[in-house]
């Protein structure tokens, strides 16, 4: 479904956590088509079934959709975190009833740092986190969330820091995002 929908693209790419890439994993190529997201959370959702989860969490804004998608999927509730002054919080009154057990979802992982923001928060209102599913491990597996990570998708991609980067250094330009050649 992601090589169908060009989810998957090849360039030179500036990630969100500042580093570049190669590859790019652009995921509302393939969300934006609401069957292929309903196959690809049932799958995600297959592989927690017998974990007691009472409620997916996922990040603003991608992740919203695949929460939402895979607690239909295990018959639970959904919640999502925003960033409010660049922390990850809860907002419009969700709450987590300490020893609630907790699935976090998420949709392109690269350093991890949004999944492990989101384990905090369920961390600090006294949930129990069961597992993380993922749409695209971006890191090779290398992101390492202290629970059980499921990833439909594995990918090894080399990133670089800035300063770093060969593509930067042989003069290739960054493309943009949701765009292939330009």
């Amino acid at each position: 479904m992601l090589e169908e929908t060009n989810a998957v693209m090849h360039g030179h790419f500036l990630l969100t956590s500042g580093l570049h890439s190669p590859i790019y994993v652009e995921k509302f190529n393939v969300l934006q088509r609401p069957e292929y997201t309903e196959q690809l959370c049932k799958e995600i959702a297959s592989r927690f079934i017998n974990d007691n989860v009472e409620l997916v969490v996922g990040p603003m804004t991608g992740g919203i959709l695949l929460a939402y998608e895979v607690a239909k999927n295990l018959g639970t509730r959904f919640f999502f975190t925003e960033r409010v002054n660049g922390k990850m919080t809860f907002k419009r009154g969700f709450a987590i009833k300490p020893g609630t057990r907790v699935l976090v979802v998420e949709d392109i992982v690269t350093t991890g740092g949004s999944v492990r923001e989101v384990l905090d928060v369920v961390k600090g209102e006294g949930g129990v986190p069961v597992g993380v599913g993922l749409l695209v491990d971006r890191s090779g597996g290398k992101a390492d969330f202290g629970v059980r990570t499921e990833p439909l998708l594995r990918l090894d991609v080399e990133t670089y820091k800035p300063e770093e980067c060969p593509m930067c250094k042989e003069g290739t330009p960054l493309t943009q995002r949701g765009r292939t050649g330009k």
